[in-house]
């Protein structure tokens, strides 16, 4: 078969960008305040989970806000300063601590709730990223990809994408060494060497897999041996025997 080398290969279309939709139609039915609420740093091995909660104002909404991760760093933090500016603003974190109490995705839950209460005006509607809605007082709606989709959502992730890399950066002043301001505790490969040169700090998520091999490595001391269940078992069996044999003797 002779191919066509004249025709074009299709060309993958751009994702559209977040867009105010969903929010001007919730204003059209009279309901105002609308917040979006996202949160960053579920999948490092250390630091905490930051979420934010925006309320944008219809009339001044800075050009340029999307998803994130569609930006550069230059690009949020020029628009993190904007969103700050314009709109009101509110960020809760949820510390490694938390996190290795309640399990990643419940401490996340919980910064995000928080995050919401934290707004100096109490929202009508909510908007969160992902599948999971969130204990309000007002209506919630959850929104999976609502990052790229939803436009109050997209600025509440470049607010909590910036605070959560600033922290990383500040972290890696106390604790020189793991990298974290370059990788801001993702698993890459050069903080998993770290882990396995230097051991874990007080910021790395105790429960996530490569920070309890290193734990134990560093630390063997503060991890709990394995009880040995047939070990258990046979010490039962002796002891019922004895007891036994001692019966037997009185009579």
């Amino acid at each position: 078969m002779i191919r066509d080398k004249s025709a074009k290969k299709p060309v993958k279309a751009k994702p559209a960008k977040a867009s105010f939709r969903r929010e001007r139609a919730l204003i059209k039915r009279g309901i105002w305040p609308i917040a979006g609420c996202d949160e960053a740093g579920r999948g490092p091995l250390a630091g905490p989970v930051v979420a934010a909660a925006v309320i944008l104002d219809p009339d001044r909404i800075p050009r340029g806000i999307d998803d994130s991760k569609r930006l550069t760093a230059e690009e949020r933090e020029t628009l993190f300063a904007k969103i700050c500016a314009t709109a009101q603003v509110s960020v809760a974190v949820a510390s490694p601590a938390r996190i290795d109490r309640d399990n990643i995705l419940r401490a996340s839950l919980w910064a995000l709730k928080r995050a919401v209460v934290a707004l100096p005006e109490a929202p009508k509607h909510v908007f969160v990223d992902g599948r999971d809605r969130l204990d309000t007082p007002c209506d919630c709606e959850a929104v999976i990809g609502g990052d790229g989709i939803v436009l109050s959502i997209a600025a509440a992730s470049i607010v909590a994408k910036v605070t959560r890399d600033r922290l990383m950066c500040a972290l890696a002043q106390d604790c020189p060494g793991y990298g974290f301001e370059q990788h801001k505790g993702y698993g890459v490969p050069e903080h998993l060497d770290a882990l396995d040169r230097l051991g874990p700090t007080i910021h790395h998520r105790s429960f996530f897999a490569p920070v309890a091999a290193a734990r134990a490595k560093h630390m063997p001391w503060t991890v709990e041996p394995v009880r040995d269940l047939f070990e258990v078992a046979d010490v039962e069996v002796q002891v019922e025997t004895a007891v036994e044999i001692d019966a037997s003797a009185g009579l």
